[in-house]
């Protein structure tokens, strides 16, 4: 109920009086219409929303407004869920950074021994990308099991694992099979019990066709002509690792307050996510645990963003500044990136910031 109260008191906060920068950001975002897909926007300082507000329509059919506790679908925003719940395995005992592909799967190909669970995290494992191997007369969803079979039905790695960095949607789907294995639960529910409930995140979810529902969800759609034609889902859509949960700009309030605190892993393993890993060169790849990192304008910056077929979706930390955008879009089209550091500019390095 707190958690359902608070939702209720930051969309009401927000909706019926004038908010900081409010002109400016409307003006950002003035291409999102009441005709059109919409946008959500949330940004976070020292431990408060200071702005909030949402653009367009979540449903077009029904014209169904976008809100602040509007359901998108995350695409690879989802990554550093993936990432926690690997570390949270990590810290029970259950899993190693180190342990290989072929001491978690039997009779996982021989390729297998060289690949760590460090490498998946971190894009330098050097599988092969499923995408690549998927029949492109198919279209049936594939599902992370399938990212599994295809992972075995090959005999090597691209790059010796751990010399480079090459980003890995492959990786992400095996992590998510790693989780399902050692914990003998299913991804979603690992992600709902150990994740989502202790943050507050009530209304989150990895959506499995038939197994449950999206609440409040957006749906995505792509440009055509002068408007826009449905897109939500392509032949990986049904990929969770990668790319498969949805929330609201509420919901991720909660998941980067949860981040400053020992809620979900210690502060020891979460620096060991927010660090750029390094490769057998000594060369940093910019990337940790299901984060990029980095800085802008100066500041220690941990970001990522997200793309799929009808949805657009960024999250940037500044941890050190205790500050935080958030962009989700239900539209092909956007760059939520530019966005979220535009908002910064605003919000962070403008008058009423640094």
């Amino acid at each position: 109920m707190k958690h359902a109260v608070t939702a209720i008191l930051l969309f009401f906060l927000f909706a019926g009086c004038r908010q900081p920068h409010e002109a400016e950001v409307d003006t950002l975002f003035s291409g999102f219409t009441d005709n059109g897909p919409g946008a959500s926007v949330m940004v976070v300082r020292d431990g408060r929303p200071v702005f909030v507000k949402s653009y367009g329509l979540a449903v077009l059919d029904g014209r169904i407004p976008s809100t602040p506790e509007t359901n998108y679908r995350l695409a690879s925003v989802t990554k550093q869920f993936t990432a926690m719940s690997v570390m949270i395995l990590v810290e029970r005992g259950k899993l190693s950074l180190d342990h290989a592909l072929t001491d978690i799967f039997t009779g996982f190909p021989a390729y297998g021994a060289g690949v760590t669970v460090r490498h998946l995290l971190t894009h330098t494992s050097g599988l092969v990308a499923y995408e690549d191997l998927m029949d492109p007369s198919d279209t049936r969803q594939v599902h992370d099991r399938d990212v599994l079979a295809m992972m075995a039905s090959v005999d090597s790695t691209l790059f010796p694992p751990g010399s480079a960095y090459r980003y890995s949607n492959s990786g992400y789907a095996m992590l998510a099979m790693i989780v399902e294995k050692i914990s003998g639960q299913s991804f979603s529910t690992f992600l709902e019990e150990n994740i989502f409930r202790p943050a507050g995140m009530t209304r989150s979810v990895a959506f499995v066709e038939g197994v449950n529902e999206v609440p409040n969800r957006a749906f995505g759609y792509a440009p055509e002509g002068d408007g826009f034609v449905f897109s939500d889902q392509s032949t990986t859509s049904a990929v969770l690792g990668d790319g498969g949960i949805y929330t609201s700009v509420a919901d991720l309030f909660r998941w980067d307050q949860a981040l400053y605190t020992d809620k979900l892993v210690s502060a020891a393993m979460l620096g060991r996510a927010f660090t750029s890993a390094t490769l057998t060169n000594g060369e940093q790849t910019g990337y940790g645990f299901g984060w990029s990192v980095g800085d802008y304008r100066g500041c220690r910056r941990v970001y990522h963003s997200g793309s799929t077929c009808g949805f657009r979706t960024a999250i940037h930390r500044y941890p050190d500044d205790r500050f935080s955008v958030i962009v989700l879009l239900n539209r092909r089209v956007g760059e939520p990136d530019k966005l979220a550091e535009r908002l910064t500019e605003i919000f962070l390095f403008g008058d009423d910031g640094k």
